[in-house]
């Protein structure tokens, strides 16, 4: 296997901030999970072998009062009232919906349904994690999506602005730690977990070439990592989530994480930006924002490596 340049990245080139996003909230509403935020440190040079690759200003304006809102109603009424029946029947055939399933591993499984968005950007926002999907052509989709909170609201939201949410109880999440690495376009980041000192490539790495297998996770063994988002899509969203049991783990130890950085001819010469999510028992959603100086094109190879861009996870034996 031929060794590839990793080099690790300085701590001056990774700057860590608390992203601001706006929320969205569908009927009675428990208190968000509180979110962090701490400085990242990225420090020293190694070699590896890894072949990985709405600030709104909001105004008070005097507005005169509208009659009564009724009329505005009867007025709506009256229109599709008078609409042909096939036209009627067309408005209830474009709805959109969204349901949800708890699953194993604090999964929820997300069937969409949009008949009138086929083969569509969908974009989908969960407590901070945001991910672009594409509809089937007949407008329907399902994605399986480890949860961040146990009271889960999802939002499944496409381009024009037609909107779909749905929640649900996820009871299985305190026995599970995560971590999410997000972005957009074409950054060449992934995320890697070495479980209790696993080697590269080895049956404790787990990254997106070698996701990890439930069965190992319903052993307490080892975590698993789940691909979201539609890369073709253009501007896709993406993230990469890894979740380990530390609620059922039968050993003790550390699992590492790192993220990694493929310099390549389309991130090469420009500054990549990403979010972190790290959900871990009892303590309160943790953001950050990371912004990688990428090296110039001139040698466009190589990746980068951030050891210390998230916590590792300190586990201890159930």
């Amino acid at each position: 296997m031929a060794d590839l340049k990793t080099v690790l990245l300085g701590a001056a080139t990774v700057g860590a901030a608390l992203s601001i996003g706006h929320v969205m909230q569908y009927g009675t509403v428990k208190a968000a999970p509180e979110i962090s935020t701490a400085d990242i440190d990225a420090r020293s040079i190694v070699d590896t072998s890894s072949a990985m690759r709405r600030h709104l200003s909001t105004q008070a304006a005097n507005l005169e009062r509208l009659p009564e809102a009724v009329t505005l109603a009867a007025i709506r009424e009256e229109v599709i009232s008078s609409l042909p029946l096939a036209a009627k029947a067309e408005i209830a055939d474009c709805a959109v919906s969204l349901s949800a399933a708890p699953r194993a591993g604090a999964v929820v499984a997300l069937s969409l349904t949009a008949p009138c968005y086929g083969s569509e950007r969908v974009t989908f926002d969960h407590h901070g994690l945001t991910f672009t999907e594409i509809t089937a052509p007949d407008g329907t989709l399902q994605v399986n999506v480890p949860a961040l909170s146990e009271d889960a609201l999802f939002v499944a939201t496409f381009d024009g602005g037609a909107e779909a949410s749905v929640r649900t109880d996820v009871p299985a999440l305190p026995f599970y730690d995560r971590v999410v690495l997000q972005w957009t376009g074409d950054s060449g980041l992934s995320l890697h977990a070495h479980e209790f000192g696993a080697t590269y490539f080895s049956e404790g790495h787990i990254s997106a070439a070698k996701d990890g297998e439930m069965s190992r996770t319903a052993r307490g063994e080892g975590g698993f990592l789940n691909l979201l988002g539609n890369s073709a899509a253009p501007g896709a969203h993406v993230a990469q989530i890894y979740s380990f049991p530390v609620g059922t783990v039968r050993k003790e130890g550390t699992v590492e994480l790192s993220i990694e950085a493929e310099v390549t001819p389309a991130n090469c010469g420009r500054e990549v930006v990403a979010q972190t999510l790290e959900h871990h028992n009892l303590l309160p959603l943790k953001r950050r924002e990371l912004r990688l100086d990428m090296p110039d094109c001139d040698d466009a190879s190589g990746f980068l490596l951030l050891k210390n861009a998230v916590e590792d996870l300190k586990i201890a034996a159930r």
